[in-house]
This record gives structure tokens, sequence and C-alpha cells, in this order.
């Protein structure tokens, strides 16, 4: 059902650019999987000796299309071909470009055969344009691929990347990064790692705009790193974000794939967006083309028969469940088209350690339905910028921690809780990944207490085994995302406050003397040492409703250690090291504190780092992205 289409440029031999050596044959390498393996319907290929394109289905009647890529024959193809729709309902229109690109007065460009450096604006093209255009084409789905941002002059390191309206579009690497080449393998990284996510069968594939983008952005930097290049991260903008379940892929995808997308295109109606709906059941139908539900529906908008009746969120889809997820903590159930919402109280102390305020707050969340009666709470992390690190006269802090900087977080949901016993157990007890995991690893042993003695390479297991069981891409939060998360809007050194007392917290509230280590913080009294973990909801959450980011176990992060914060990513993103085998690059990053840890260690800012081997009471929280819900 529906015709494929695709467009296909690569340039090696600029006119006035530094000269590619791979871009050329990833294009080619790219038609080759379009027409032999995709089976794509059409595939128009723009390369320094591509062949006049004659007729190609409705291009019959149109005069042949010079395929040289220099400015005015691209956009000259873009300008006449696209001018009425050329595709329809159910068609899908794929454009993948590997070349130049640049940034030129907040506009993002793509650089062709005869572009000049020196005159962009005149002489190449606006991507915004090319969606534009593409558009046009009457394709539901138009994706792009930007195989770009590899000059190393020009464009000062600027890299190109915003969202394109009704586009998802696919980046080689992030603003302030460059794309590299791998000649070891005669291509580009980006257009490598992309033929082989769109190769892999069976469980782990990359079906989905959502699985695809999350292994781009793992296995790119690890080919770039293999092969001693510079980091290079992939990003995807979706827009609308719905689209980031879209199935590309109808013969790779799962039942639950299908489940996620009726799940979208049901709220699709129900929000009165009927062109959205119609686009997802039709995706619907690519993959199972008997689903009555998606035929009822399409006949549904077709005749105007009004709005269906809601269905549940893909949440509780993929908890077995047709009714809203709670928890036995009395949560709030979800309303029609809502993730379920959870309320909580927050304290605020004052630098005495005293309470001054309490506020009622409420956030969203999803349950995953583990097994054997265990479940894991998912809370929705809004997007947001915040001022990373510590001041230079915050007590307790380091330079390590410093310098203080912005950094834009995207939304994410990660754990209510550390990863408790019980849920370890059952996860444990899921087929191996890539290495055996301990059945109960934890010294103090309960299932409400956090799961400890892990170890890194533990922690990515238990992740790639939750992984597996739902079909979400959950992993370990980076250092950014979990300081943006324990903060939760506060700049304070506590998300309570100025300082932390232990009826808030599971830490030593006594001192060490042999190390002049003081169980107390600023002007708060000293407290208890319960010399133990806690259970994981025995303490006031923050207002983002998490619990424990202060003391009961260390938790581990995604990111390599560095020193300091020179040269940090300010996108969210994992800070990882070129050469993770370098002296103290091995290590990997602990935020939180613990049980065992005086306050000055639990604060937001604090770092630590450990070898990955290590297991010295030692927790975690998992971290997954799903398409935000319009309430």
């Amino acid at each position: 059902m529906g015709r494929n289409w695709a467009i296909v440029v690569g340039i090696n031999n600029y006119n006035n650019l530094q000269q590619l050596k791979c871009a050329k044959r990833d294009a080619e390498a790219m038609e080759t999987w379009f027409q032999d393996e995709a089976r794509f319907d059409a595939v128009l290929k723009f390369t320094e000796d591509s062949p006049t394109i004659y007729q190609v289905d409705i291009y019959k009647a149109n005069p042949p299309i010079p395929t040289q890529p220099t400015y005015g024959n691209f956009r000259r193809f873009l300008r006449a071909n696209f001018e009425k729709p050329l595709l329809e309902t159910g068609d899908n229109l794929w454009f993948f470009f590997a070349g130049h690109g640049c940034r030129e007065n907040d506009r993002d460009y793509l650089m062709f055969l005869d572009s000049d450096p020196g005159d962009v604006e005149h002489t190449a093209i606006p991507i915004d344009y090319v969606t534009q255009r593409l558009r046009r084409s009457g394709a539901d789905n138009v994706v792009l691929f930007l195989d770009a941002c590899r000059n190393e002059g020009g464009r000062g390191g600027l890299g190109i990347g915003k969202e394109h309206p009704g586009v998802i579009t696919f980046y080689s690497c992030s603003p302030q990064e460059k794309a590299y080449e791998i000649e070891a393998l005669n291509q580009g990284s980006f257009t490598h790692v992309l033929l082989e996510a769109l190769r892999i069968q069976g469980e782990g594939n990359c079906a989905t705009v959502e699985r695809l983008n999350q292994h781009l952005y793992n296995s790119v930097p690890e080919l770039n790193r293999r092969y001693n290049q510079p980091r290079q991260t992939p990003y995807t903008v979706v827009d609308p974000a719905t689209k980031l379940h879209l199935i590309l892929l109808p013969k790779q995808a799962t039942l639950k794939d299908v489940a996620i997308l009726k799940t979208d295109a049901f709220e699709a109606e129900v929000q009165g967006n009927l062109e959205l709906a119609e686009q997802l059941w039709i995706r619907v139908l690519a993959v199972s083309s008997a689903d009555r539900q998606a035929i009822n529906a399409i006949k549904r908008i077709g005749s105007g028969q009004g709005q269906p009746i809601p269905h549940p969120n893909p949440e509780t889809v993929i908890s077995s469940t047709t009714q809203p997820v709670t928890s036995s903590r009395g949560d709030t159930p979800t309303p029609k088209n809502q993730l379920p919402i959870f309320q909580f109280e927050i304290i605020t102390v004052n630098d005495r350690g005293k309470e001054i305020r309490r506020d009622k707050r409420q956030a969203e969340y999803f349950t995953e339905n583990l097994g054997n009666g265990v479940t894991l709470e998912m809370v929705a992390i809004p997007g947001g910028s915040f001022t990373m690190g510590a001041l230079e006269n915050e007590e307790g802090s380091t330079d390590d921690e410093r310098p203080q900087h912005q950094v834009t977080v995207q939304p994410f949901f990660i754990g209510k809780y550390p990863i408790t016993q019980a849920q370890w157990r059952v996860v444990a007890a899921l087929p191996k990944v890539e290495r055996d995991l301990k059945s109960d690893p934890s010294f103090f042993k309960g299932d409400r207490l956090p799961v400890e003695c892990v170890t890194w390479y533990d922690a990515v297991e238990f992740c790639a085994r939750l992984a597996r069981k739902t079909g979400r891409d959950y992993r370990l939060p980076s250092e950014a995302e979990w300081e943006y998360a324990c903060r939760a809007g506060t700049t304070t050194p506590f998300h309570f406050g100025e300082t932390i007392t232990t009826d808030l917290a599971n830490y030593r509230g006594t001192d060490i003397r042999e190390y002049k280590w003081s169980g107390s913080y600023g002007n708060a009294p000293k407290g208890e040492y319960r010399e133990q973990t806690t259970p994981v909801d025995s303490f006031p959450p923050n207002a983002f409703g998490l619990y424990d980011m202060h003391g009961n176990v260390w938790e581990w992060c995604q990111d390599t250690w560095h020193e300091n914060y020179q040269g940090a990513p300010t996108d969210g993103r994992a800070w990882l090291s070129e050469n993770e085998n370098d002296n103290d690059n091995y290590y990997r990053l602990l935020r939180g504190g613990s049980w065992f840890d005086i306050p000055g260690n639990c604060r937001s800012a604090n770092r630590n780092r450990l070898n990955p081997d290590d297991d010295l009471f030692i927790g975690f929280r998992v971290v997954c992205f799903v398409a935000p819900r319009t309430k």
C-alpha cells in the first residue's frame, strides 16, 4: 500500500570547497538500498556522473531532468517538479544528502557542486526551501537524512539543524560538530551506521523513527571512537512529535509498534487532527492490511462520522491492559488520552534546615509492567535549560564541578526511584544480551530497597534487557540529564534548598573525625547515621516527583570522567571520551551520594567517579524517550 520515492544526492568534487572522498559513494550505497532491498518505486539520483532522468512514473510527460548536482539544476528540479502534488495519501518521500552543509545568518544551507562559500545566500539551497518543496509532493511522510556539515572550514564549526514542520529530519551530527568520513570503510560514518540500522532484522530492528534515532545516537559516536575520529552525535527532529512512533520499515515492524501507532492515530482523531490520523491509520494498514480498526477508522474519517471511542495510551497497551495504569500508592487515574498523573508534596528548607514551605505538585508518568507483579514507574521530565555545575563559593564544591555552563535538555522520562531489588530480580531473569547478571547482588536486602553492588557494565546490561522486553530504548541518564532532573528547577546546593537534614534524605549525619568531614551542611544540625540503605519512597521527592536524588545510593551515569567542564556538551548528551582507555577517562560518572556519605557529597552538583568494573554500594536509575502526549 502506498508508493515510496527517494531522492539521493552525493557530491565529492566541489568547485569552491574542500573535496570529499565518500559522499558520492554514500549516495550510491543508499540508492542500492532503496532499489534492491527496500524496493522503492522510484529513486532519483544526483551525483557528478549520474545519467539524465528521462522518465520515472509520472515524469513521463515532463522534460528530461539533468542530474549534475549544481545549484541551478537542483533548484530547478525542486521548483518545476514539486509545484503540484506528485504523490498522495499513503505515499512516502525520502531525501538523502551527502556533502557539505553550511549555516549562514541563522539559516541552514546544503552546498551544491558550484556553491560559493563567499556568497552562500545566492549559490546554496536552504534546507527549509527543500522541505517546503518536498512537502508539496503530496506524500504523507517526508523523511530527510542529512549527512552534511562535512567541511573543515567555511562555516566555522557551526552545524546545521532545526525543526522543519511536517518533516522527520535525521541529522548526521549535532550543531557545533562535524560529520566525518571513515577512509577505511570508504563511507561517511553516519551513512555506514544508517545502512547497518536499516538492515537489522528481527528483535532490535530499527523499523520506527524512535528506534532508528536511538541506534544512530548510540552507534555513530562509537564507530568514530573505534576509528579514532572526533565525536559525532546524530540527532533527530520530528514534527509532529506523534511521528516519533512512525513505522518507516513496515516489513520489520512488530505488533507492539502497530499498537503504539494505533494509539497515536486514535488520539489524533480525538483531537480533531483528521489529516494526521488518516496518515497514521494508513501506516497501520501498511503493516497489517486487514486491520479492522484501521479500515473502520479510515471509513469513519472519510464519511465524517465523528470521533472514535478513546483508545488507551501506549503505556497501557504495553502493560497488556485496557484500563489506565495506577500504582498501589493511589495515584490519579488518567483522563482520556493523557498520561496518568500522580500528586505529591515538596518541602523547602532554610539555611538551618528548618522547613519554611510545603507545596503540592503533580507530574505525568507511565507504568511499565515488568512481570511477576513488579512495575517500573517512569516520570515525565519537561525539556528546558539550566545552569550546570557549582559556584566557586558553594560549600563542599570542587574545581571538577566548574565552569558553570548553560545546558539545554530535551524532554525525557526517568525512573521515579532508583532501580529496586525487586525490579532488578525480574529483569536479571530475562535472557542475556551481552553479559550475565547476578540475581541478588545487594548487600542490604529488601524488595523496596535500591539495588546496589552493581557495576556500570551490569547497569548497561540491565537497560539492554529492559529495552528488549519493552521495545523502548532504555539507558542510563547522561550526567547533564541527571543533574537537570535532580535540581528540578532549583539553583541551590540541594533541591530542598540551601541545606539538607537526615529527615529529608538518607546520608551520614555524623562527623568522620579522621578526615575532618562534617555530618552537617551549612548552618543545619547534624543528624543520624542509619548505616544502610532505606526504602526508595522513605523521603520527600523533588519538584519533578523524583525520590532519593540526594543520598541512599550513588547512581551510575553514561558519561566517562572529565576533570572539569571545559568543552562539555551543552545539549544534554553524554560526554564520552574519544579514547576510553586513557587513564582518568576510563572512569564512569556517579551522582547523588549515598547512605555512607556526608551531606556535601550529596549535593546536586557533586560528581564522583569509579572504575566501571567496581560495584561498591552503587545503584542506578533508567531513562527513556517517549513522544509527549497532547492534553
